[in-house]
């Protein structure tokens, strides 16, 4: 017979083990990140992600003015600590695999606002984080499994 902690403890360990699947399952290949942030006065940000050849990237940036740098595989784009006014908008594909590097400063007197998409790989660590859940989740399931074997005599 089953204890009640036993049961809870399959329940949850089993909830823990589909998300962490379900996760693992959707984090291969190709996924497509939407970009919608805003930054005030002074702030700056910074966009690193890798991709292969092919994948596409969008990006409109607006604000009073900022400055851009943008670096992408050889033959691909290329902006180098461009001062730019009002709205700036990018489109490009990547002609080799590897890494794009976007850093992006509001020198203006107003937010700005920076929209768009990148098309990247998963970064391989992120599997790993997938496992560690799943893993976490039979933990779980073994601890609860505890809780309905029988008690030897004296306790």
């Amino acid at each position: 017979m089953l204890s009640k902690r036993t049961i809870i403890g399959i329940v949850v360990g089993s909830a823990i083990i589909a998300i962490g699947s379900y996760a693992l399952l959707t984090s291969f290949g190709l996924q497509t990140v939407n970009v919608d942030d805003t930054f005030q006065i002074g702030e700056s940000t910074s966009y690193s992600f890798s991709a292969p050849k092919g994948a596409t990237h969008y990006v409109n940036i607006t604000a009073d003015s900022f400055e851009v740098y943008l670096k992408s595989p050889p033959g691909g784009i290329q902006i180098r600590d461009e001062q730019f006014k009002r709205e700036l908008t990018v489109e490009w594909i990547h002609l080799e695999d590897g890494e794009t590097k976007l850093k992006i400063n509001n020198t203006g007197a107003s937010k700005l606002n920076i929209s768009g998409y990148m098309t990247i790989l998963t970064d391989p660590i992120q599997i790993t984080y997938h496992l560690l859940v799943i893993i976490s989740g039979v933990v779980i399931i073994g601890f609860s499994a505890g809780f309905s074997i029988r008690k030897p005599r004296g306790f």
